[in-house]
């Protein structure tokens, strides 16, 4: 019998072969963190070591609270500078580069076949490219830091077999909401879900980053495309080091297999207050809200901000609404400003955002009132994530969420495209 992709990257990094269940302890090739860095700092101290074992394998990002919204935060980028400053860690991102998963996969991180780790639960997202990432927790991250070595239990895979095309008006956001409402948020707790089929491969780079973000929130522990010529593109000219692809054998053992046609999707809306209360948006079509988001890690790339452009250009956003819209990174944000998109979304009214996570984790630039409703384009809707735990938010794609900007109602963006 063959091997799944994550028992063979997991294999290949302890040495032996190794199968779904088993215990393995390996060394990753990076490990990620953000503003809670300070906090992985504290950890490390108390672990009896002075230095970190593998400095060029710690990559740091600052963009939960960026630029420091308190004293507070202020304070916890200064320890995490003084702490990189102390350490050598030659790969740190300050302030001004954007949201710690967009900025990790565009800097050259994110490869195919490597082991990545990160103190956040979407670092998912990197096995859009072939990488079997995960999420851990932050004296995790501190262990590693000190060991370079930390276990894994090698996960049962999840085949999602993806077929048909996606209609007009209907996006990859749209395909993994309706996913994880029809399976469940806990459908592949500690699995590995496999995105294949033949309409895999019809994703382009951004698409499977939104889907392999979302895998989150199935619980896995991580989520992937096999590598192609797309990957291959991508990642030319800005990989960090060599990468050696790796997919999952023809006869290779899955846990089950997911069928998703996607032709026969439509625009879809996570209700509150979990991500897996999921409806077709004609079915909710009329629920007012009062802010709209788009971006994030999950939404906030190029693509996105043009599909959002598409609706809004020559329009204006209704009055009863305020939109706000955060470029996932730096670089996406000039890419915005060049095409002309920053001026179209600003002359629709929306109010757009240096790149970070600002209200998407609830922290600042944004946050909800109580009795307010939020229909944000971001990937989770658990109560209080925004603001008050007296507040609703609703998950969307950023077409949704620009056709409802213009009604002031959940709105079908079908109806306007």
């Amino acid at each position: 019998m063959g091997r799944t992709f994550s028992e063979k990257i997991l294999g290949a990094k302890a040495g032996h072969p190794v199968r779904a269940g088993e215990v393995v302890t390996v060394s990753p090739d990076y490990v990620l963190s953000h503003d809670n860095t300070a906090a992985i700092s504290k950890a490390f101290a108390g672990l009896g070591t002075e230095r970190v074992r593998r400095p060029e394998k710690i990559v740091i990002i600052l963009d939960h609270v960026v630029p420091a919204a308190a004293e507070k935060y202020a304070l916890n980028h200064k320890i995490i500078r003084e702490f990189v400053a102390g350490q050598n860690i030659p790969h740190f991102f300050d302030i001004h580069n954007g949201i710690c998963h967009q900025v990790f996969t565009e800097s050259g991180f994110a490869l195919p076949g490597k082991l990545i780790l990160g103190a956040d639960s979407h670092t998912t997202s990197y096995g859009a490219l072939g990488a079997f990432s995960a999420g851990i927790g932050r004296t995790e991250a501190a262990a590693v830091w000190a060991t370079d070595e930390i276990w894994l239990r090698v996960p049962e895979t999840l085949r999602i077999e993806l077929t048909g095309a996606l209609p007009a008006g209907v996006f990859a956001k749209d395909a993994v909401l309706h996913i994880i409402g029809e399976h469940g948020a806990d459908r592949a707790n500690y699995m590995a879900v496999e995105f294949a089929g033949p309409a895999a491969a019809g994703f382009d780079i951004p698409d499977r980053l939104t889907l392999a973000n979302m895998a989150a929130e199935m619980g896995a522990k991580n989520g992937y495309f096999s590598p192609d010529d797309k990957t291959r593109v991508y990642v030319s000219g800005r990989a960090k080091s060599d990468y050696v692809e790796t997919g999952s054998d023809p006869d290779a053992h899955y846990q089950a297999v997911l069928n998703c046609d996607l032709s026969a999707l439509e625009p879809q809306v996570a209700c509150p207050h979990t991500v897996d209360n999921v409806r077709p948006v004609r079915e909710v079509a009329g629920t007012p809200f009062h802010q709209g988001l788009i971006g994030t890690c999950t939404n906030g790339r190029l693509k996105d901000l043009e599909t959002a452009a598409r609706i809004l250009e020559g329009r204006r956003v209704h009055p009863s609404v305020r939109v706000l819209v955060i470029p996932a990174s730096r670089r996406e944000y000039l890419a915005a400003l060049r095409a002309g998109l920053i001026e179209i979304l600003a002359e629709a009214g929306c109010v757009v955002l240096n790149s970070g996570c600002g209200p998407c984790l609830g922290a600042h630039q944004g946050i909800l009132a109580p009795g307010e409703t939020a229909l944000s384009t971001a990937n989770r809707n658990f109560r209080g994530r925004m603001g008050s735990r007296d507040s609703l938010i609703y998950l969307a794609s950023p077409a949704t969420v620009a056709a409802s900007a213009l009604t002031g109602v959940i709105t079908d963006p079908r109806t306007v495209l």
